[in-house]
């Protein structure tokens, strides 16, 4: 592993903003005054769309609100503490503390495919 350094933007992205973005670009007819208009989107997917009513999942108070926080973009970075992470000089293994949420953010952008194990200390 080399020790090049490259350059990670200072937030995540917006995931809604993007969706929306994408959403756009592939049925614009589904986008009304910058919006997107869920009705019409399901009537365009029509078969493909789930029928809410029957359906399984886990569902509790609170989840609409805990999915829209995973969506907010986090300025939140990573810094490797070297004395706390196993063999840094030949592997380069990094030990990472921090809320779950904003950790799995950070990681789902820059590590994706590239982290091996997530282990969770108590």
């Amino acid at each position: 592993m080399t020790d090049e350094i490259h350059e990670i933007p200072s937030a995540t992205p917006d995931l809604q903003t993007e969706l929306a973005r994408r959403l756009q670009e592939l049925v614009p007819e589904a986008i009304a005054d910058g919006k997107v208009d869920v009705t019409k989107l399901t009537e365009l997917l029509a078969d493909d769309a789930a029928d809410s009513n029957e359906r399984f999942g886990l569902f509790w108070p609170g989840k609409k609100r805990a999915l829209r926080a995973a969506q907010e973009p986090t300025t939140a970075t990573l810094r490797p503490v070297k004395d706390q992470s196993k063999d840094w000089d030949t592997t380069k293994n990094v030990f990472i503390e921090g809320d779950n949420l904003e950790v799995l953010k950070i990681l789902q952008k820059h590590y994706h495919g590239k982290v091996d194990l997530t282990r969770i200390r108590e």
